[in-house]
């Protein structure tokens, strides 16, 4: 039912940042959770990042101190900042709603060296 879009990905050389946003077509506060996701051909894709219930956030080891997730309601978006950019971080990156069923269509992010 809920429409996501995610933007903002791109090229950008390492050490740089970029932000991902995900805009639903409705309320996300609808889920309980949120995540981003990242996909490499072939393979499953990976949480890097969950914001849940009223703002708290998990995040893997591999991306603590240099992403961030966020998200505004009254924007019904959903927020990516990645800092630091590593080639490795290279990758198609979704949004999703937690137990929804719902994804967005991935936005690339190209990390150069």
């Amino acid at each position: 039912q809920v429409q996501l879009v995610e933007s903002g990905g791109g090229l950008v050389q390492a050490g740089g940042s970029l932000r991902l946003s995900c805009a639903a077509s409705g309320s996300i506060f609808r889920f309980n959770a949120m995540g981003w996701y990242r996909q490499a051909p072939g393979q499953q894709r990976e949480l890097v990042a969950v914001i849940i219930g009223l703002g708290g956030t998990h995040y893997p080891d591999s991306v603590k101190g240099r992403f961030t997730i966020s998200r505004d309601n009254a924007k019904n978006t959903l927020y990516r900042q990645m800092n630091t950019l590593k080639p490795e971080d290279t990758d198609v990156y979704y949004c999703h709603g937690e137990g929804s069923g719902c994804w967005g269509q991935g936005t690339q992010v190209a990390v150069s060296s």
